[in-house]
């Protein structure tokens, strides 16, 4: 009986253990001792990593994304031709590489998946394109269904990044200060809803963005502006309720701004800048949508390119590519503030997923 009972303890233990550790993977750039994409193990309830590996050689991984159901992984890589690679994911989290295609642009910088894991979107900000691939059933790419250019004379392109929602596609270009809507019609095709969301005055430069769940709202970050746009969507397209700061009041060198997300309650919202280098966090009114900043905390490293939030949601990681480490802070779930724990060494992250 008591035998029994130890083995009982030491499975559960064991599971337990298992539950709490979810994989990491980084993306990042090769020019120094990085050789391409790692996993880590992430213990969720103490923040720890553990077991680095290297899971994919590739050059210059500046953005990588997961399907919903974990099974493959999608890298967009600066590397001589500018590809966007497919990979199956193993078991133990490791990496089979499936095939590569041309970005059908120049510099990719972004890659995202649609919830069905059926469509891939890859956004090149050299070419100024944005690039539209089906997936085959074992997550191979297959070769473009659309390419949109949006560079105009007179007028260059940068675009950024994109995101899914439901039927539409939503895409960021820098360079003509807009976010695109594209919506998918009846020919399985997407085609131009919105040039941009809303105007811009002067040159903000958006970047990333996010939606709330329901799609009712979009937040911008801005590359040049250090500021986040939020905006509602209404009835007859979309509207400006905020704009706010990222920075501290005091703050007088360059700053780039880079990466946003949202909690998952969607009570706060989370903004990276590289010159200043911190997290700025805003609280969220969840009632009209408008923001206010409330922290700006230390990235306690280099031009935080990128970050995350663990799938619990207690931890935030960012990837400070010029200062070659990973930082990691508690995120207090009533406040949404920030308390730095500690860094790990990283050469060059580019991107965070779990």
């Amino acid at each position: 009986m008591k035998l029994q009972l130890i083995s009982l303890l030491t499975i559960f233990s064991l599971q337990n253990a298992i539950a709490q550790t979810k994989t990491l993977y980084i993306g990042s750039y090769t020019k120094g001792d990085s050789e391409g994409i790692y996993k880590v193990d992430f213990n969720t309830k103490t923040g720890a990593f553990s077991n680095k590996s290297l899971v994919a050689k590739i050059e210059n991984s500046s953005f990588i994304a997961l399907s919903k159901n974990k099974k493959h992984l999608y890298a967009a890589a600066r590397e001589k031709e500018h590809n966007v690679s497919a990979f199956k994911v193993k078991k133990d989290g490791s990496l089979d590489f499936l095939n590569k295609l041309t970005s059908n642009g120049r510099g990719p910088c972004h890659v995202t998946i649609n919830k069905k894991g059926d469509r891939v979107v890859v956004s090149n900000y050299g070419g100024g394109t944005v690039a539209i691939y089906s997936t085959e059933k074992d997550g191979k790419l297959k070769e473009t269904d659309q390419v949109f250019n949006h560079n105009i004379k007179g007028q260059k392109s940068h675009v950024h990044s994109a995101q899914f929602f439901k039927n539409d596609l939503f895409v960021a270009d820098l360079g003509r200060n807009a976010i695109y809507n594209y919506n998918l019609n009846n020919n399985n095709k997407y085609e131009l809803k919105f040039n941009t969301l809303v105007k811009t005055t002067g040159n903000p430069g958006p970047r990333h963005f996010k939606l709330t769940k329901n799609g009712k709202y979009v937040y911008v970050i801005n590359e040049y502006a250090g500021s986040i746009t939020s905006i509602k969507k209404t009835k007859n397209g979309f509207t400006q309720i905020d704009y706010d700061s990222t920075l501290r009041k005091d703050f007088k060198g360059k700053n780039t701004c880079a990466d946003i997300h949202i909690s998952k309650d969607e009570r706060f919202i989370y903004g990276s800048n590289r010159g200043e280098n911190t997290i700025a966090v805003f609280k969220r009114n969840t009632k009209d949508g408008t923001i206010e900043k409330i922290q700006n905390i230390s990235t306690h490293g280099i031009w935080p390119r990128n970050f995350t939030l663990d799938p619990t949601g207690r931890f935030l990681l960012v990837a400070n590519q010029k200062s070659n480490n990973i930082s990691l802070y508690r995120i207090n779930k009533n406040t949404g503030k920030l308390t730095y724990l500690n860094s790990t060494a990283m050469a060059s992250p580019t991107c965070l997923i779990f």
